[in-house]
């Protein structure tokens, strides 16, 4: 993963240019603590810095989480293209993302939630609540892209079904479940079965709904009697 897990920029690290430094220290003491614990001042002396070179590269702290999550979102996209590219079918390469989650949470990459927790810390209404939600936004563009490339049904709810569960399975290792991936995984390829075009449990589920809007509008019609 990118950037030291300990947020101090090793030996071997200080010939790198000073702005790569600061990011990758404020990588690493951002993933294991979160935004708000996090001050400019700490960054500076673990990047080895002069505050004068880091507003000149970070005009704000703002901007510096802002290219830490544009950089952690890289990361991340790197690692499942890459999982995507050696996938033997569609539904592998819908699958993918449970294969990078099980390395990380195997190794406990504290980087792994970042996203949900901005989300938390800030919340979707701050800029930077609301670039997480952008990058959470493309994810599920690349899943429903998938889901079309595999031929299933309903690709954009497809999309958010299977987003839940990787955001459940990221709240599950957070408990220190570290086999959430894998059971994340066979939900997931339930999911997929649910979706492909004329599933049994698809036709199931549609009658389901069907008899609830039915059931729903006639209450509806008795109330306004």
């Amino acid at each position: 993963m990118v950037g030291p897990t300990d947020g101090r920029a090793p030996e071997a690290a200080a010939r790198k240019p000073a702005r790569e430094r600061i990011l990758e220290t404020a990588y690493g003491l951002f993933a294991r603590r979160g935004i708000r614990d996090v001050g400019v001042d700490e960054i500076i002396a673990h990047s080895g810095v002069a505050k004068a070179t880091f507003y000149r590269h970070f005009p704000s702290k703002e901007a510096l989480v802002l290219a830490y999550m544009d950089r952690w979102y890289q990361v991340r996209e790197d690692a499942i293209e890459e999982a995507i590219a050696h996938a033997h079918n569609p539904d592998d390469a819908i699958l993918a993302a449970f294969t990078v989650l099980d390395d990380w949470f195997s190794r406990g990459a504290a980087e792994v939630n970042t996203f949900l927790h901005v989300v938390i810390e800030f919340g979707p209404g701050h800029l930077v609540g609301r670039a997480a939600m952008r990058h959470l936004t493309d994810i599920r563009e690349r899943l429903c892209a998938l889901a079309e490339a595999a031929g299933l049904e309903d690709p954009v709810g497809f999309a958010w079904s299977f987003h839940i569960l990787t955001k459940g399975a990221m709240v599950a290792s957070i408990e220190g479940d570290q086999r959430a991936a894998a059971r994340a995984r066979k939900l997931a390829r339930a999911l997929i079965d649910l979706h492909r075009p004329a599933a049994p449990g698809r036709r199931a589920q549609a009658r389901e709904d069907d008899k609830r809007q039915i059931e729903l509008r006639r209450r509806e019609k008795a109330n306004q009697n």
